[in-house]
């Protein structure tokens, strides 16, 4: 029987190609996003490696988040990865910040974390068998980054929260882990470069260089490459691996 893997954010980006990758590993997937219309093209299109349903999900609403578990596991007939992948990452210069982009930041990045972790926990003690639990951080989670300083800080949150779990599920079989990526080709890291570019009064090629100058790998990631390492820890090969944050970020950060 496929084992099933539910991806939060699946829609589009890192999410979709994790989706993609675990698809041809042979799991059943449910692609899990507040777009719920491109959650289903996704699906679709993914149904065609392997069984995908779509479900729409505000990571934000704890009770959403539960219910999107849920179903997962009654139309899939099992749960054993949960990849909280969902994140918005706002461009937000210290002395700009506002009560209300931190609040939403913090509830989606941090909250949709948390309560994947627990949704997850539930499901995997109802089937009475352990499983893997894999949220995105980021190379911002692991050294703070200039005008990032909420995204950032959920990113350390997500690397913090993970370590806990970790030992907190351990007992029940659970391995908890994060993936850090660098600057990824996807929709949110474009608008986080036409920002910094705005702000600047550059143009978007000079807000992509300015990430992307770092690279020891001198190009930028494909979701491929952050999807290739979230379906490493999604099987059997990681099973001694749990509290870890592993960068993908083609050498910008250097543990």
């Amino acid at each position: 029987m496929s084992k099933v893997a539910m991806i939060t954010g699946g829609a589009q980006g890192i999410g979709k190609a994790i989706a993609l990758r675990l698809a041809k590993d042979g799991f059943n997937v449910a692609i899990a996003d507040i777009n719920e219309s491109l959650a289903k093209e996704s699906a679709k299109e993914i149904s065609k490696i392997s069984r995908a349903i779509a479900i729409k999900l505000d990571v934000s609403n704890r009770d959403d988040v539960f219910n999107a578990v849920e179903k997962a596991k009654n139309e899939l007939g099992d749960f054993n990865v949960m990849i909280n992948n969902a994140a918005i990452g706002p461009i937000t210069p210290i002395e700009e910040i506002t009560f209300e982009i931190y609040r939403k930041t913090f509830d989606i990045n941090v909250g949709g974390v948390l309560w994947g972790i627990q949704a997850a926990t539930k499901a995997f003690k109802e089937l009475g068998h352990g499983g893997k639990i894999i949220s995105a951080s980021s190379q911002a989670g692991q050294v703070g980054n200039p005008e990032l300083a909420v995204y950032g800080g959920t990113k350390f949150a997500v690397r913090g929260i993970t370590q806990t779990a970790a030992k907190d599920l351990a007992h029940l079989g659970i391995t908890v882990n994060a993936y850090c990526p660098g600057i990824v080709k996807t929709p949110m890291m474009f608008k986080i470069a036409q920002d910094v570019a705005n702000a600047a009064g550059k143009p978007f090629e000079w807000g992509m260089e300015q990430y992307a100058k770092h690279i020891t790998l001198k190009r930028l990631s494909e979701p491929e490459d952050v999807a290739n390492v979230v379906a490493f820890l999604a099987s059997p090969d990681s099973d001694y691996i749990t509290g870890q944050a592993i960068v993908v970020d083609g050498g910008m950060y250097f543990n």
